[in-house]
């Protein structure tokens, strides 16, 4: 057998051959991605990235423009004029979405889920429920409960709040029974709230005041009686009731006085002193209730507790009791824990914030 020298040449030649298409086919694979993301779409993540999103909606706008097709782009652009505070924009490109018939079942529904957060950021409630009531099924119907609850708050419409707090519950979203309490309280169903969460103070706080302005006396009693045990810190809430209720069962009993004396030395509230040192007052005198009264605002360091004792002063202290309470009475607020918002009168549910059981029972 001879060799062939020919071969040699070839060799060579077939290598090129296969250079050059595997060249070709780089390319004919690189181009359409390159097509599909034009430049303006990575300059957009990096002002991302930058933390610069006035700079990227810029960027994905002319991606959008050039590529219309680009759904999730649509979405992320929508999102972030959201969360610039350009609601009128994020409801046109998400109701543009939700309006196209070129688009799968599931990409129409989160469409309509985000135009429905559109709508609930621009106060638009009544557009923002139609939009998830149209999301009764489906991957985003959990979600859409939770805001059709939370619309439902805000417009304090109770029963339809307590109705979607317990479909949550039956579809394993077990984390509304505090929620339920307080909506049960607000529809003035003491009894249910306490079944719904027995734990909570506030049901505790209801009953009582029912059964007062119903004339039963020990029956608010015995039910403050278990806030003291329970919730001492809320005690403040009712503390001249709670010793009214004592004396108008028994003029000469001390247990209500005491009950409270034991709170304070354990959750000093103003409120909680300020009853204390006026049964005293009322009982002792002033002199033995002055004397009582020092060692509390000593340990305390409790401006509004030292206004209190101050105002029974003579009216050769006038000019001190008036500087005092310059200083003392627009302090004396609640304050929630959230956001900070300060109130003069306790609330169950901050009205800056909307949460629930944001303020300590004890001013400031």
């Amino acid at each position: 057998m001879t060799f062939e020298y020919w071969w040699l040449l070839a060799l060579p030649l077939f290598f090129a051959l296969g250079w050059f298409a595997s060249r070709a086919d780089a390319r004919s694979v690189a181009s359409p991605a390159q097509g599909s993301l034009p430049e303006a779409y990575f300059k957009g993540l990096n002002f991302l990235l930058n933390e610069q999103p006035d700079k990227a909606i810029d960027a994905f706008v002319d991606v959008v423009r050039l590529e219309p097709e680009t759904v999730e782009l649509h979405f992320a652009l929508g999102n972030l004029f959201r969360r610039r505070g350009e609601y009128d924009r994020a409801i046109r490109v998400h109701q543009n979405l939700f309006e196209r018939a070129d688009i799968k079942d599931e990409q129409k529904a989160h469409a309509l889920y985000e135009l429905g957060q559109d709508y609930l950021r621009a106060g638009l409630l009544d557009r923002a429920e139609d939009a998830f009531n149209r999301l009764a099924s489906g991957p985003y119907a959990g979600a859409a409960l939770r805001h059709r609850l939370s619309i439902a708050q805000m417009v304090s419409d109770w029963p339809q709040a307590i109705d979607l707090a317990e479909q949550l519950q039956r579809g394993g979203d077990g984390h509304h029974d505090r929620q339920l309490c307080h909506f049960r309280c607000e529809q003035g169903d003491a009894a249910g709230a306490a079944q719904a969460l027995p734990s909570h103070p506030r049901p505790l706080l209801m009953l009582g005041e029912e059964a007062l302005r119903q004339g039963r006396t020990q029956a608010a009693i015995d039910a403050w009686h278990q806030v003291a045990e329970q919730h001492p810190e809320f005690m403040g809430l009712i503390a001249r009731p709670w010793l009214q209720a004592h004396q108008d069962l028994n003029p000469s009993d001390t247990e209500g006085l005491a009950v409270l004396e034991k709170v304070l030395a354990s959750h000093f509230s103003s409120d909680v002193f300020q009853a204390v040192y006026e049964a005293r007052l009322a009982r002792d005198g002033k002199a033995m209730a002055d004397e009582w009264a020092r060692p509390q605002i000593q340990q305390s360091a409790s401006l509004g507790a030292l206004n209190q004792m101050l105002k029974g002063q003579g009216s050769d202290q006038d000019w001190l009791k008036q500087l005092v309470a310059t200083h003392a009475e627009p302090k004396a607020r609640y304050t929630c824990k959230q956001c900070g918002f300060q109130a003069k009168h306790f609330y169950w549910r901050c009205q800056a914030c909307n949460q629930w059981d944001s303020y300590p029972p004890r001013r400031l």
